[in-house]
């Protein structure tokens, strides 16, 4: 999936924990066989060759995520679309780009894209993308989908307690060994070195999406490497966006699509949602929270 994993289980000794650690693994390897749109013969591969030709027919399991997705992109009012694929990436965020895409090449880079042109037939169990070299992919969602999905097994095992930490977004369950609540730091990324608050994280999970390491500037202005799939321009204005939820996957696209729709209306949206919580870090270096949260700095 392009993200490191590092997974800690707690259990009676370490050869059962290397176990449940191998089965966790295998559980992501599958679900990368299934959702990679870098792997030819996956599902969604099938599904992206044939955009604008016919229906393909997905496991049920794939059917509802991208019927899962397709809803928050309603939520979001289009700030998260796994039809993002389709973008032309015209903005280049390794120091080779000199100049501004024009409006017309940005234009063009987004005409692919829109959840509306993703037909799902829930008789039929087929998903089709109506327009040719139109595209999904799940690298907004598919780490915590899959972060979810080992939770879930493990739990069944009888495993007590864990964390699944891809790329710095971690889902947990249960407690330490210690009895203690698993605690997770919010640091400034203008301040890497000094955590501002801690939050325990009790069968939850916590993602963050930031744009303080890939960006350009022209004339003065910041533009990140979040694309916003409505417009094909970067978002600005945010520096961090971290999301609390009881789905890493839900944390992992709500993330993303905060940091596109901005302070006022992502918080908007974010408190109308039940059991999801939301901290803000603005260019301006101002942090801003959702209604629930208080900011622990101790």
């Amino acid at each position: 999936m392009g993200s490191r994993f590092d997974i800690t289980m707690v259990a009676e000794n370490e050869t059962k924990a290397n176990f449940y650690v191998d089965e966790a693994i295998a559980e992501i390897s599958r679900i990368e066989k299934l959702i990679s749109s870098w792997n030819p013969d996956s599902q969604t591969s099938l599904i992206n060759k044939n955009a604008g030709v016919k229906p393909v027919k997905v496991d049920e399991e794939l059917f509802n995520l991208i019927e899962r997705a397709i809803r928050i992109s309603k939520i979001t009012d289009g700030a998260f679309d796994i039809s993002f694929a389709s973008i032309d990436r015209v903005w280049k965020f390794d120091g080779s780009m000199k100049q501004k895409p024009s409006e017309e090449a940005i234009k063009n880079s987004v005409a692919k894209v829109g959840y509306n042109n993703i037909v799902l037939d829930n008789e039929a169990g087929t998903v089709f993308l109506k327009l040719e070299g139109m595209k999904i992919g799940f690298g907004a969602l598919g780490k915590g989908y899959a972060a979810d999905k080992v939770k879930k097994m493990m739990q069944e095992k009888g495993v007590t307690a864990g964390i699944i930490n891809a790329s710095g977004d971690l889902t947990t369950w249960g407690k330490q060994p210690d009895g203690k609540d698993w605690m997770v730091g919010i640091t400034n990324p203008l301040n890497k070195n000094k955590v501002f608050s801690w939050f325990p994280v009790y069968n939850a999970a916590v993602a963050t999406s930031g744009n303080y390491e890939k960006y350009v500037e022209f004339d003065g202005k910041r533009y990140t490497h979040i694309i916003d799939p409505r417009t094909g321009y970067p978002a600005s204005g945010l520096v961090s966006v971290t999301i609390f939820s009881d789905s890493g996957e839900l944390c992992d696209a709500l993330a993303t699509s905060v940091f596109i729709m901005g302070t006022e209306t992502g918080l908007n949206i974010i408190d109308q949602l039940k059991g999801i919580e939301c901290i803000i870090v603005d260019e301006d270096n101002q942090i801003h929270t959702s209604q629930n949260i208080q900011l622990n700095n101790q």
